[in-house]
């Protein structure tokens, strides 16, 4: 076990990544917002949005006396809104329940919304030097190919035989260097698919490589149908400009900004008429737009309206009318921005 660690702690100290944003400091808060930001997100994608947040929102203070609309409109287009939602609840409670200090208690961290276990134990490493286990899921594959660890890695009985061995391996010293040695091995060599199995520092105890088994583990899950959604989103245009409805604060896209939308089988002059007092007429209908979640397939049919006139009462909370650029600059979803950018 001890030498897992050192081989991975030396190997990083030269091989690693060293010059990413929230790296070479030991904020909690900067830590915190980079884990929340690359859960189930790649690097890559979170660089500009990591600069724009922290730029806008530089301490815990400044992030719990926000708006929850500024927050989510920062994180439009990163995906799994609840994750900023969450975000935002946290500061108010660290501000709260902690003057505004990053709390270094392990439980406690825990205790945030939107902090789990091993997001838990990357903030304590990081920024505390705390001897915490992580385990997301580049480490569950390394784990699961080093130690030839079969089952897929989300049921109970696998995950807590991983978690097991996060906790054995821990080293007492260089725990940074450790801890970003694993997201770093399985980020950039021991990759989902094509692993550089040649120039990882583990490959002489790694039992799928030797065994020529790196392909298969993890044991992915037993695949299922997707299911497919429809839906039909509405855009309602007077003049310049178009009309976009708050979403509920929970589900998906919750709290965002977002077209009006009915079923594929609902009458679309009708049910506008009736659920905002607006008459329409439609036009051509556009492309048909389709976006992958985690759990299913939507396919959404965009609908363009040419309001005709509006009712004094239909302008009410949860609606508002805004010029094409604006809205398009909105808390959006990104394929509501997509079919926004369309109409350009």
């Amino acid at each position: 076990m001890a030498s897992f660690a050192n081989c991975l702690i030396a190997w990083q100290k030269i091989h690693g990544r060293h010059d990413l944003p929230w790296q070479n400091n030991q904020n909690p808060y900067a830590i915190w917002v980079s884990e929340i930001m690359l859960q189930q997100t790649q690097v890559a994608a979170v660089f500009g949005y990591y600069s724009r947040f922290m730029q806008r929102f530089p301490t815990i203070a400044s992030l719990a006396a926000a708006e929850q609309e500024q927050v989510l409109q920062l994180w439009s287009g990163l995906g799994y809104y609840s994750r900023a939602r969450n975000l935002h609840n946290a500061a108010q409670m660290i501000v709260d329940e902690y003057a505004g200090r990053f709390p270094q208690d392990f439980g406690a961290i825990q205790s945030l919304p939107g902090i789990g276990r091993s997001t838990a134990a990357a903030i304590a490493a990081f920024a505390f030097n705390q001897p915490r286990a992580i385990l997301d899921g580049n480490v569950k594959r390394v784990f699961a190919r080093h130690f030839l660890v079969e089952g897929w890695p989300g049921s109970l009985k696998v995950e807590k035989q991983l978690w097991a061995l996060a906790e054995d391996l821990l080293p007492e010293e260089n725990i940074v260097a450790y801890t970003q040695g694993l997201m770093d091995l399985g980020a950039t060599l021991c990759t989902r698919s094509k692993p550089r199995c040649n120039n990882c520092p583990l490959n002489k105890t790694c039992l799928a490589f030797k065994q020529q088994r790196v392909s298969e583990l993890p044991t992915p899950k037993a695949r299922k149908t997707i299911p497919q959604k429809q839906t039909t989103m509405l855009l309602l245009r007077s003049g310049n400009e178009v009309m976009l409805e708050k979403r509920p604060p929970t589900g998906i896209w919750g709290g965002l900004w977002s077209l009006p939308e009915i079923s594929a089988k609902e009458n679309a002059e009708q049910s506008v008429d009736l659920r905002y007092s607006i008459q329409a007429e439609c036009l051509p209908a556009l492309k048909i737009l389709s976006h992958a979640f985690t759990h299913f397939r939507l396919h959404i049919q965009p609908q363009p309206m040419q309001v005709i006139h509006i009712r004094p009462h239909a302008r009410e909370t949860g609606i508002i009318w805004l010029p094409l650029e604006d809205a398009i600059g909105a808390a959006l979803p990104t394929p509501v921005r997509k079919i926004l950018l369309s109409l350009k």
